[in-house]
């Protein structure tokens, strides 16, 4: 049996007026993270109304807040993570894609943001072996 190591990712620290909002929208993702796919879909899709596309930018930025304020985000919760990362660019008024995927060799599911079909923040050689199952895109 192998044993697969846990690494967490190690952002730059965000600023100290950001901090809130992304501890708020970590919470937030956790709520959502026990919702079906569905319902997550259509909560998403409310949520995403009225926003600007999102930057590679604004998007990073977001997705570092998190991971800087929440352990688990920094590590294996992609799910909650990827939520949070949109609701904090949502929370300035933008919107990136939101993505989640599966592979079959060896099966693996993940979820993340990406901007103009780029992921934010991942290893994209990682990324391109996911099929995309379902995706909450920002209004171009």
């Amino acid at each position: 049996m192998s044993v697969r190591a846990l690494s967490l990712e190690t952002p730059t620290t965000p600023p100290w007026h950001l901090r809130p909002a992304a501890l708020t929208a970590v919470g937030i993702a956790r709520v959502l993270t026990y919702l079906p796919p569905q319902r997550l879909r259509t909560v998403l899709e409310c949520a995403r109304r009225g926003s600007r596309p999102a930057t590679e930018t604004q998007t990073l930025r977001a997705r570092n807040a998190v991971v800087a304020v929440s352990v688990p985000c920094a590590g294996p919760r992609c799910l909650q993570r990827s939520i949070a990362a949109a609701l904090l660019c949502r929370a300035t008024g933008t919107w990136p894609d939101w993505c989640t995927g599966v592979r079959t060799q060896p099966f693996q599911a993940h979820a993340w943001v990406e901007v103009d079909g780029k992921p934010i923040g991942e290893n994209i050689d990682e990324i391109r072996y996911f099929h995309v199952l379902m995706t909450v895109r920002s209004r171009r």
